[in-house]
């Protein structure tokens, strides 16, 4: 089972990281694919461009089993619909194969607003990541997906190529890329919430600094 992790990542850190890596062991996922998004559909442009990105991605991961940055969404012009993705990962691997999308407690409770969600469920697996004190959706098109769909054990995805959802806890990391971005551009040193190779490569290029 391959698992997806999307996102900006601008830029990565150990809140994007930490979490790819319990899913990979706890999940028994044969990789964690992280997508780095190219045209945000739902919010402003990356701060940094999508070759800083990637450069960043790359340094964080090193050479951490199972952890692999697919270029997909940055090659693709136009929004970045994960609906999109998932029907090209489909179209490369095949139907069999069980493909477990990662996301978090928030972005699930908006899913209902992600381009073609229904036919996105059915591509894959939903992975909802569940920090303490969160909660799913107790009512409307989401809960109904949840009775349908809901399973608890990893074998259970395994099983199939998709159309599950699971809520799977993770280590509580409380850390946004924005308060990052906004702390370089204070003079803050963001040591000890991303990888020290990143934090050289941000001090190195300038960026995120006015």
């Amino acid at each position: 089972m391959i698992g997806l992790l999307g996102g900006t990542f601008d830029p990565i850190h150990y809140g994007h990281l930490r979490p790819a890596l319990e899913l990979r062991d706890s999940l028994g996922l044969s990789e964690v694919r992280l997508i780095p998004c190219g045209v945000p559909p739902h919010r402003g442009a990356p701060a940094a461009s999508a070759a800083q990105r990637l450069a960043m991605l790359r340094l964080a991961l090193g050479d951490e089993p199972g952890l692999l940055i697919d270029e997909r969404e940055l090659r693709r012009p136009g929004p970045s619909y994960m609906v999109d993705t998932l029907l090209s990962l489909r179209a490369e691997l095949g139907g069999g194969v069980p493909l477990a999308l990662i996301i978090g407690m928030d972005a699930f409770h908006g899913l209902e607003r992600w381009q073609r969600w229904r036919e996105l469920v059915d591509l894959c697996h939903v992975v909802v990541m569940r920090r303490p004190g969160t909660e799913p959706p107790a009512r409307g098109a989401l809960a109904e997906l949840i009775a349908a769909r809901r399973v608890e054990e990893a074998a259970a995805l395994r099983a199939r190529p998709g159309g599950g959802v699971m809520f799977c806890a993770v280590t509580q990391l409380a850390i946004s890329a924005s308060s990052i971005r906004d702390g370089v551009r204070g003079g803050h040193s963001p040591r000890f919430l991303l990888p020290d190779p990143v934090w050289d490569y941000i001090r190195a290029t300038g960026l995120y600094r006015d």
